[in-house]
């Protein structure tokens, strides 16, 4: 079964912790991670519209959303299907897509929420409407990845029900502030037939200072969901006419 890599990074209009803007020391960070779909968070600054479109150019990748300033998007080398992009209130965002690979669809969740207990419990309310996360059921492969904001809320809101389980996860975590990571942003949730073969917070130093924050890679499998029988031996016999 084919393995895809799927990085989620917040990449703060590409500013990084020295205050510099340079979306190229984006492009090298995912460059160098050589993932197939790149979740993206914050999006275009207003002095540079058209940061997707660069880091979609010198990645060679398909971009999807990044309309707006601080926007969610997407670039991809495998093919997507009905990306829509919601607003959660209070300034979170979701983008949903459809990934088909390997003869199997995955649900894909590109997430931005904001801090406040009763701003968070109000988005998290809204990514479980039918519109998004309630809409499929628990059989179908999901995976919901991007910026959690508060990493308590997270867990007691997306962890309480078993809706939705926590990716497995390095042994340091952490993804914010980049340069001396303390909080666990940046992560994953899944539900279905997706197996989660490795995780990964990417920590090297231009990880560090390309951005506030550090991006997280997934190696995902979806399950097979075919079922066979094993059996002992076939006997091997003659084939015999039948008559009429």
């Amino acid at each position: 079964m084919r393995v895809i890599r799927i990085m989620t990074y917040h990449i703060h209009q590409c500013c990084g912790t020295d205050g510099r803007t340079d979306p190229d020391r984006v492009v090298e960070v995912i460059r160098r991670a050589a993932v197939d779909i790149v979740a993206l968070q914050d999006v275009n600054s207003p002095r540079y519209a058209g940061q997707l479109a660069h880091l979609a150019s010198r990645l060679h990748m398909e971009p999807f959303g990044g309309v707006r300033t601080g926007d969610n998007a997407l670039l991809t080398r495998v093919p997507l299907r009905g990306v829509q992009q919601f607003q959660l209130g209070w300034g979170g965002c979701c983008q949903k897509a459809d990934v088909d690979f390997a003869g199997q669809r995955l649900h894909l969740y590109n997430v931005r929420l904001s801090g406040g207990f009763f701003r968070y419990r109000t988005q998290a309310a809204a990514l479980f409407e039918e519109e998004l996360l309630g809409r499929h059921s628990a059989s179908c492969p999901q995976l919901l990845v991007g910026d959690f904001a508060d990493s308590l809320a997270a867990t007691l809101l997306f962890n309480w029900s078993g809706v939705l389980q926590r990716t497995p996860r390095p042994f340091w975590s952490a993804t914010y502030p980049a340069r001396f990571p303390l909080l666990s942003r940046d992560r994953g949730y899944s539900r279905g037939g997706l197996r989660i073969l490795d995780c990964a917070v990417q920590h090297g130093s231009l990880a560090r200072e390309a951005s506030t924050h550090l991006p997280v890679c997934f190696s995902i499998q979806l399950a097979d969901t075919r079922q066979a029988l094993r059996v002992k031996g076939i006997k091997r016999r003659p084939m015999e006419t039948v008559p009429g």
